[in-house]
């Protein structure tokens, strides 16, 4: 075990997912941040366990040709981009070899390489901010939350946004100060205004501002509003209310306070109506050419029926509908459907359908309504496809499967689902939409597996030479009989029999989820908690997982 607060030499062999260094020293795995693969360096170590310790570079020994100077002052405390120290080449290769390996690990895949659409510019691309606000000596600041706590660093200019959305925080803070708007403090849940919501067009250069604030008015809106139109291109001001306790950074209540309350921008040919709630990619020239991608894949023709899960905004449902005989969007998000819908109609679109709801809920229903789509999008969270939705594109049975994924674990752990249930990897490939930022979206299509010959067997049961007796069929049966179904209620008598202490539904549905397993018995997986915000401890996590063991789920 290492030792803290002693420095030891160590080279840079790898990273984590999240760009972090990797060394190993005296069999133990060191995550350094701000480290290039290949340096040697010294290196101070600040937590150490027995497998694993933590550390920070105090000299470099010998320095990669990768390493450059930062461009961005705040970089090393700011949580918002992890990749300053690198060039833009070691950043791309790294994405994609994470997302190789991922595929091959947990997608068992044998992929060489995956390749990667790298952005043409890593400056000034992202078209939304959200900025936590906090107070120092008495004056209000924007910037945004130090890595891993909730301490706002103030940035003056971030350099992966556009001016314009940098000019439209500041216009907001200055209000703030001058007009002494109270900001929320998270510990007493006191104060009025939370963070500063800014999202641009890129082609459009509309902006909007959007005030999540712990009430349902702001003094003098007329005065913020005064200061906003110097900005070129502001279009409306929206307060979204928030009054609730917890990490959430919009409510779901929106105020318009000037203008129509939403932007309008252009992506694929088609003109899009943004309000805050909609979902859209902050990259639009990455995002693009990532359509455009996860549509020459899907090889639509005028008699195939599109089905797109957590369609947003109905950006890459529309693209599709031009090439397509029907297109159908499911997205969870009220305001993101009524978007689509409108947009829809704006660019004059009359083979598209949008429904609200779960997307594996909703394709649930549309299966048991006879909806037998020929190519399935999907692109989803972080979390990736729940139980419901897996299920669901199994009965339906695609000819093909556009995913297109924010996380590779987490997509890579679906296609090995999706394999199981007759579907093969054809293609993969990474797309940087966030440069100098860890994330990495990938799109893959999977192709459903069809027979290439089939054999004619007679078969005879019964008694006698070249017969199969019956009795042996029983006994196999009966060996390969399926498994109990585990049931959640299982699961918390096991606990409370083995542990003496209850776990609830939900925390038993976190669990489950966390590993990536299906959930199909879970009628109380959503039920909500006395104490909503609460999670299971590390006590019960293990207790339940123990139980999982046990029952040889996992």
């Amino acid at each position: 075990m290492l030792v803290k607060n002693q420095i030891y030499e160590a080279e840079i062999t790898d990273y984590t997912a999240e760009g972090q260094g990797v060394a190993h020293i005296e069999g133990c795995a060191v995550f350094i941040p701000n480290a290039v693969a290949g340096e040697k360096v010294r290196v101070r170590v600040e937590k150490a366990q027995k497998t694993w310790a933590a550390g920070k570079i105090v000299e470099i020994l010998e320095k990669s040709p990768h390493r450059v100077n930062r461009e961005c002052e705040v970089a090393k405390l700011c949580g918002g981009c992890d990749f300053w120290h690198m060039d833009y080449a070691e950043e791309t290769r790294l994405k994609a070899e994470r997302v190789k390996n991922c595929l091959n690990r947990i997608g068992g895949e044998n992929l060489a390489e995956v390749p990667i659409l790298a952005a043409p510019d890593c400056h000034g691309y992202r078209n939304k901010a959200q900025y936590p606000v906090a107070v120092k000596k008495g004056r209000a600041y924007a910037g945004f939350y130090r890595a891993g706590t909730h301490d706002v660093v103030e940035n003056a200019r971030c350099r992966i946004l556009p001016e314009e959305i940098d000019a439209a925080k500041d216009a907001v803070i200055d209000y703030v100060n001058q007009y002494r708007v109270s900001v929320y403090d998270e510990t007493t849940g006191k104060g009025l205004l939370r963070h500063i919501y800014v999202r641009r067009g890129a082609v459009s250069g509309q902006i909007l501002v959007c005030l999540a604030v712990n009430g349902e008015k702001i003094p003098r809106p007329e005065a913020l509003v005064q200061r906003l139109n110097g900005i070129p291109g502001f279009t409306t001001l929206v307060l979204s209310v928030n009054t609730k306790r917890g990490n959430a950074v919009l409510g779901n209540r929106f105020l318009t306070l000037h203008g129509p309350g939403y932007i309008e921008d252009t992506l694929c040919g088609l003109n899009f109506r943004l309000s805050p709630r909609s979902f859209y990619q902050v990259n639009h020239h990455q995002a693009q050419r990532l359509y455009e991608m996860a549509i020459s894949q899907a090889e639509i023709t005028k008699a195939d029926t599109v089905l797109d899960l957590y369609c947003g905004v109905g950006t890459i449902t529309l693209a599709m509908a031009g090439a397509a005989g029907k297109v159908i969007g499911v997205e969870v998000v009220p305001q993101a459907v009524a978007d689509a819908r409108d947009n829809a109609v704006r660019n004059g679109i009359t083979n598209a359908e949008f429904f609200c709801g779960d997307a594996g809920q909703a394709a649930l229903e549309l299966e048991k309504s006879g909806v037998r789509p020929d190519v399935v999008v999907v692109d989803p969270p972080r979390k990736g496809l729940n139980a419901d939705t897996i299920e669901a594109l199994h009965r339906m049975s695609p000819r093909r499967i556009v995913y297109v994924s924010c996380d590779p674990a987490t997509l890579a752990r679906d296609v090995a689902l999706l394999k199981e249930r007759g579907y093969t990897l054809k293609t993969a490939a990474a797309a940087d939409l966030f440069p100098r930022c860890a994330h990495v979206e990938t799109v893959v299509l999977l192709s459903h597996k069809k027979a290439d010959s089939y054999i004619h067997i007679d078969v005879e049961f019964g008694e006698g030479e070249g017969k199969i007796p019956v009795d042996s069929i029983a006994k196999r049966a009966e060996a390969y009989k399926p498994k109990e179904k585990v049931t959640y209620k299982m699961i918390k008598e096991y606990i409370e029999a083995k542990y003496g202490f209850k776990v609830h539904t939900a925390y038993i549905a976190e669990v489950k989820r966390n590993l990536g397993l299906p959930m199909y018995d879970a009628p109380n997986a959503v039920e909500e908690l006395k104490q909503p915000r609460k999670h299971p401890t590390p006590e019960k996590i293990e207790a339940i997982k123990d139980a999982l063991r046990y029952f040889a789920v996992i």
